[in-house]
């Protein structure tokens, strides 16, 4: 499946060299947008896509709704991010998201091109924070908060879901390894947008956001 690559600012999918880009053709039938401002660079430029096989817009918590100028259409435009957590390199998993009247083949036609480049596609309807963050963020939290109200130790629950569960790696080493802050900037924003308190940040995840805060505000004065 061909696909021509854009590039609208900094993308945390695709954030060095891939074989994603290396098949991408600046001729190809599918459009592809990367980058933190994807979504606004499709709004400018939509009308240019409406024959191609395929458009593909990379998404953060949001929906891909948000992008879209109606509830019918365009049927050929769907949303995707390379799951990564925090400051961890992006894993080859890429979410692809579909509305409820998405054409089956356009679907069909993205999820040729990323698995192409060898990445792995699991298709989830338009949900902010899609499958992962929605299953993880809340057991993340729990985690956090049980530390906090003294259950055991961090290294006692991490070890405990290491060997109970056998995960390789227990949460809170994970997510103080990744960046805690990124956690917390993940639950506000699907807290904000759903409004479930499983999403609601643990106090130690705003407390590192604010000290990142308060360290780059420092680097820059």
């Amino acid at each position: 499946m061909s696909y021509q690559v854009i590039q609208a600012e900094e993308s945390r999918s695709f954030p060095e060299t891939h074989a994603f880009f290396e098949l991408a053709s600046k001729d190809g039938t599918g459009v592809v947008y990367i980058g933190a401002d994807a979504g606004e660079a499709y709004q400018e430029a939509h009308e240019q896509h409406a024959a191609a096989s395929f458009v593909a817009l990379e998404l953060d918590n949001e929906c891909l709704g948000v992008h879209l100028a109606d509830d019918v259409g365009p049927v050929n435009v769907v949303g995707f991010a390379r799951f990564r957590l925090g400051d961890d390199a992006p894993t080859q998993l890429i979410e692809l998201v579909r509305m409820p009247y998405t054409s089956n083949v356009a679907l069909a036609a993205a999820k040729a091109a990323f698995e192409g480049a060898d990445l792995t596609v699991a298709i989830c309807n338009d949900f902010p924070g899609r499958i992962l963050n929605r299953l993880i963020r809340p057991y993340y939290n729990a985690a956090l908060r049980r530390l906090d109200e003294g259950l055991a130790s961090a290294n006692d629950m991490d070890m405990t879901l290491r060997l109970g569960l056998g995960y390789p790696e227990g949460p809170i080493a994970l997510l103080n390894r990744s960046g805690l802050h990124h956690h917390f900037e993940v639950t506000q924003d699907l807290y904000e947008q759903l409004g479930q308190e499983a999403y609601a940040p643990a106090r130690r995840a705003r407390n590192a956001w604010l000290k990142q805060f308060q360290e780059n505000d420092d680097a820059t004065s």
